[in-house]
């Protein structure tokens, strides 16, 4: 139902209220004159005369003349307006019953009431005085005085009752004027006053229902879900109030009506008054009236409420199409990212299984598009009023849908198509490895009898012939059948594989060349070489494919065979090197081969790596990410991406766009891939960050590796190995590389790339060793500095070491007869630092040892001796001018040497950044350095002639003896490193004594030696030779007068390995020998010990450091 109609039915209601209050004249009610009703001088007692006349009865009431004007017009008004208007409209019959009163009171109650009358009239009946007197004196004055009166109606003037009664019927009048009709005052004022007031309830119940609908047509209809609910919420709360109105009203009219109808159901024979009956029909009027209101408002609301209902659906159904359509085009934006075609089988298999994997996780997106869709369908079906918005949308969600369904089925297309475009490109590939195979395993014995040639050409062509399905015949029409798929680097990939295939048939063609020759004329036979036991096994190296999940398994029993079939290979062509003497199966081919082996396995393993890290980066660490995983993550995991994956990414990141392709534009060439290496060798520096983490990645996946969301994400990958593994592959792939280059280069040591091999792999195993460094100076404990200021971290190792400071305490100076302390030295380029080992419990990288810090040395008061004790494994570092002595025992003699190299370096360019900065501040000084004398004691003691600095150039970093910086010999205080600490373990300085570990005192040693020494001790460094030698032996070296020799090292029988500088061969030479040889000779580098006394020499300086930076002068 329309506002409108509701309004109209409430109109007809308040027209009804009005004519039953007549408020539109006379706007009074009996409650508002109740107390001038209750006086009861003038009333309506229901009664009707002959023509229905209502009967007003003014009875006898003595004060009748004080009443107040405004009151008695008040009550002469309200009787007036209770009979209807058709009853008012024959006339009022006036009662005055003045049978008590004197004339002069009737009179001037006549002409007041003739006065103030404000209805019609049709007669006015007086009971006169009853007196004689009064009787007869109204009678003359009445007579006399009628005009007076000015009533345009009879009075008649009567003088008893029975009189009356020939006017009115006796029914109709009360008891008082001898009538029958029964009429209390104070219950018709009480009916009054309750039929009013339920007609005053039903006006404003009504103005209520208009207002409250108007206000219902009115609201607008809000554009949110909460508000409209809000609202329906609202109006249902309004309309429940209205409706409880409602039903307060019909109550009460109800009861009215009962109440006037309780005489009658007392009595049956009662009669109710004209008045009673017009009171039960107004009562009757207003529940009817009130009914219909009811249903006119019911028919309403429920046309608003649908309204709402459907308003709240709407918003709900605009809501859910906003997100779901935010969600369809966050699928279709993924979607459209699968642009990829893949760099191979593999790689495809795995974009499709994404793909699939992104269809299943798509399809709760698209299903809830379509129950969206159809709920639309349905709000349309149900006539609802925003059709015009909903049915566009339901239709954009179908097209949504569809367009969806299609993409996804054109992208799945275009990897089938890819894979099986790669598919022949490894078939090719693999007919290629496998041709390239089979020509470097025919046997070269086998092949020069005729016999034997002749079976390797059938086996060739057999091979040719069985190998058509797997060549690429026509580039053209490849590309013309894939064109679709094809890009810049797919094209180039079908043209290598072309390529190569060309390549392979030419090999061929050369190699059947070969054998028809041979085959068709016996050559010189060549004696042959048993073959080895195992015959080659035709299993031919096949290009694997990156293989991810379930696959890994048979990937890595692939590549086990193909190693085993390529170490077979070598050594096979080894053996044919050795035999087959002038052979027509040239070497270089050979090699050639096993060069295009191994740059296939540096590529094809590198490929995989790039594939295993996205798999670890997409199924692992992008799911840490995914709000749809969130509920299987660990609280602990939380934020822990970094710690768990290090800088993978970045790897990642680096091998896939950089590293990899600059690889497979080698692949022609292999003997250049040194170069490739070399110009991304700063780039492999990444790796040093991640296996710093790479401990506490250990520890965090150890308390997590049974989290229900690594299993979730190994089912999703199928793989068969835990994540753990997966984050050892790039520990795994750097130690990968050294082996590989070592293998190129053992079969390019005559191509043009050797020396960039060379540089490579020492460069790579530079990045190995500082990456091993590192994953030690990270474990260091208790250093209160910063360990990067110390610069670049040189070496790492742990030794034996003694203490033996000769101007320390007594105690200390004793302590290098105790048990060594087991101290592990970490050499930076400012300072060397001693830390204890400590080794902990756990597994993996948790049983990683640590390091606690006891002291250091700035490297700038540091000087050496390279041979201590005669032991060729020990040698000293001492500080200040050797205030503190540490003698060093190595593992190896070997290390040893390393390691003295290594600090001789240091400490020469600690030398030579002084010596540049004297040149600086004094250019016309010149420099020179005192050689000790022979019976110098200890290295403090500076004596004897001296030698010019320039003799020294000819090997800066190999001085003999004992090397030290330039340095202060009392450093000031507050700067550089402060005077070493000591820090030495309880149970180490009450260790047992060891008579076997009684080192003497270093000063005093070389006291003792320098003064027994007569015959001359041979050293370490480079000699003249004075006299020919030559002794034939196969391990003896040849020398002439005049070569410049190197004394390396003294083995065992005093055989010494000597370096012949001057032809570069090397060889053992006895150490007599070498005494004759090298007679009186000086070393370029240092003094024998005959002629030093210490054996000995010593760079100090007399003066700090930057007092001898300024002097320009150091002294020998």
């Amino acid at each position: 139902m329309a506002l409108e109609e509701l309004v109209q039915r409430l109109n007809a209601v308040f027209q009804c209220t009005e004519e039953i209050m007549h408020q539109d004249i006379i706007p009074l009610c009996a409650a508002d004159i109740e107390d001038q009703l209750k006086k009861q001088f003038a009333y309506l007692s229901g009664g009707r005369g002959e023509d229905g006349c209502p009967v007003i009865t003014f009875p006898d009431y003595p004060a009748f003349s004080e009443i107040p004007e405004k009151e008695f017009q008040n009550v002469l008004t309200y009787l007036t307006s209770i009979p209807s208007l058709q009853d008012a409209g024959i006339g009022f019959i006036l009662v005055i019953d003045r049978r008590q009163d004197k004339w002069t009171s009737v009179k001037a109650s006549i002409l007041r009431i003739a006065a103030s009358f404000p209805g019609n009239l049709q007669l006015v009946l007086v009971l006169r005085p009853t007196g004689f007197i009064h009787r007869t004196l109204s009678d003359l004055t009445f007579k006399f005085n009628r005009d007076e009166f000015k009533m345009k109606v009879p009075i008649i003037m009567l003088g008893s009752v029975t009189e009356l009664h020939g006017y009115i019927d006796k029914t109709q009048l009360t008891e008082d004027l001898g009538g029958t009709l029964d009429y209390c005052h104070n219950r018709w004022l009480s009916h009054r006053t309750a039929i009013e007031s339920f007609a005053l309830m039903v006006k404003q119940t009504a103005q209520m229902l208009q207002s409250f609908g108007t206000e219902l047509a009115e609201t607008e209809l809000p554009n949110d879900v909460q508000s409209t609910s809000s609202l329906l919420a609202a109006h249902s709360e309004k309309k429940d109030k209205m409706k409880e109105d409602l039903r307060l009203a019909l109550k009460q009219g109800r009861d009215i009506l009962e109440s006037n109808r309780k005489p009658v159901t007392e009595n049956p024979d009662y009669k109710l008054s004209q008045d009673q009956l017009d009171n039960q029909t107004t009562v009757e009027r207003l529940l009817a009236q009130l009914d219909e209101t009811e249903i006119a408002f019911d028919e309403f609301w429920a046309k608003h409420q649908q309204k709402l209902e459907q308003c709240v659906q709407l918003r709900n159904f605009e809501q859910t199409f906003r997100e779901v359509k935010a969600a369809l085009s966050l699928v279709s934006e993924r979607l459209s990212a699968f642009t990829d075609v893949g760099n191979s089988c593999s790689h495809v298999e795995h974009i499709l299984k994404d793909l699939a994997n992104f269809e299943e996780k798509s399809c709760e997106s698209l299903e809830k598009a379509r129950v969206l869709a159809s709920q639309g369908d349905q709000l349309v079906q149900n006539n609802h009023y925003a059709v015009d918005s909903i049915l566009p949308k339901c239709n954009e969600l179908h097209h949504l849908c569809d367009a969806f369904a299609t993409e996804t089925e054109k992208r799945r297309g275009l990897l089938n198509k890819s894979l099986e475009l790669h598919s022949l490109l490894e078939k090719s590939m693999r007919w290629c490895d496998e041709g390239i195979y089979l020509l470097a395993s025919q046997p070269v014995d086998k092949c020069q009898s005729q016999d034997g040639a002749e079976s390797a050409l059938q086996e060739i062509e057999k091979f040719l012939d069985m190998g058509g399905n797997n060549k690429i015949k026509e580039p053209n029409k490849v590309y013309q059948l894939y064109e679709p798929i094809l890009n810049q680097d797919l094209m180039e990939h079908v043209q290598k594989v072309f390529q190569k295939q060309e390549s392979m048939e030419e090999m061929f063609q050369k190699r059947q060349v070969s054998l028809k020759k041979l085959a068709a004329k016996q050559t010189r036979p060549v004696q042959p070489v048993a073959p080895r036991p195992e015959v080659f096994v035709k299993s031919p190296s096949v290009s694997p494919g990156l293989r991810r999940g379930s696959n890994y398994v048979s990937n890595t029993e692939d590549n086990m065979l193909r190693r085993m079939n390529y170490r077979r290979l070598k050594s096979e062509m080894s053996e044919i090197r050795q035999s087959r003497g002038g052979s027509v199966m040239d070497d270089e081919e050979n090699l050639a081969v096993l060069r295009s082996h191994v740059i296939n396995e540096l590529i094809e393993t590198e490929r995989a790596y790039v594939e295993e890290l996205l798999c670890v980066l997409e199924g692992y660490a992008a799911e840490m990410e995914n709000p749809l995983m969130m509920h299987l993550i660990s609280p602990g995991l939380l934020n822990k991406k970094d710690i768990l994956f290090g800088n993978m990414e970045e790897i990642y990141h680096f091998h896939n766009r950089i590293f990899l392709k600059e690889l497979e534009n080698y692949i022609e060439y292999p003997e250049l891939v040194g170069r490739c290496f070399l110009e991304r060798m700063e780039d492999f520096q990444i790796y040093e960050k991640y296996c710093q983490n790479k401990p506490r990645s250990e520890s965090l996946w150890r308390q997590f590796s049974d989290s229900a969301f690594f299993q979730e994400c190994q089912r999703k990958l199928d793989h068969k190995l835990s994540l753990d593994s997966y984050l050892l592959k790039p520990v795994q792939r750097i130690t990968k590389y050294q082996l590989l280059l070592k293998e190129m280069l053992k079969y390019s040591k005559n191509c043009e790339g050797a020396e960039d091999l060379q540089e490579a792999l020492t460069s790579i195993l530079g990045i190995l060793k500082a990456v091993n460094d590192s994953m030690h100076q990270i474990a260091i404990t208790g250093y209160d500095g910063n360990l990067n200021e110390l610069g670049k971290l040189l070496m790492q190792g742990s030794f034996s070491v003694w203490t033996d400071h000769k101007k320390g305490h007594s105690k200390v100076k004793d302590l290098a007869r105790f048990k060594p302390m087991q101290r592990h030295l970490f050499l930076h380029e400012k300072a060397v630092l001693f830390c204890k080992k400590r080794e902990e419990n756990g597994e993996g990288y948790e049983k990683a040892p640590s390091y606690s810090y006891k002291h250091s040395l700035n490297m700038t008061a540091v000087g050496i001796t390279e041979n201590a004790k005669g032991d060729s494994k020990k040698f000293e570092i001492w500080y200040n001018a050797r205030e503190e002595v540490y003698i060093i025992q190595a593992p190896t003699p070997e290390i040893k040497a390393t390691w003295v190299n290594e600090i001789r370096k240091v400490l020469t360019s600690q030398l030579q950044a002084c010596r540049e900065a004297s040149q600086h501040r004094t250019l016309e000084q010149t420099y020179s350095l005192p050689v000790p004398a022979s019976t110098c004691t200890s290295p403090s003691r500076n004596q004897g002639r001296t030698v010019k600095l320039e003799e020294r150039k000819t090997d800066p970093t190999s001085p003999e003896g004992c090397v030290t910086s330039v340095a202060p010999k009392y450093p000031e205080k507050g700067k550089g490193w402060a005077k070493t600490s000591h820090s030495l373990d309880a149970s180490e300085e009450n260790d047992g004594w060891s008579s076997a570990e009684d080192p003497l005192n270093s000063s005093d040693a070389e006291e003792e030696e320098g003064e027994g020494g007569g015959e001359m001790k041979l050293t370490p460094g480079k000699y003249t030779v004075v006299t020919d030698y030559d002794k034939g032996g196969s391990e003896d070296l040849a020398v002439k007068s005049g070569d410049l020799v190197q004394l390396i090292r003294e083995g065992e029988d005093r055989l010494w390995y000597v370096k012949n500088l001057s032809t570069g061969k090397e060889g053992l030479v006895p150490a007599n020998n070498l005494l004759m040889l090298i007679g009186n000779s000086k070393s370029a580098q240092s003094l024998s010990s005959s002629e030093s006394g210490t054996g000995c020499s010593t760079l100090s300086s007399s003066s700090s450091y930057n007092e001898s930076c300024n002097a320009g002068s150091t002294s020998f």
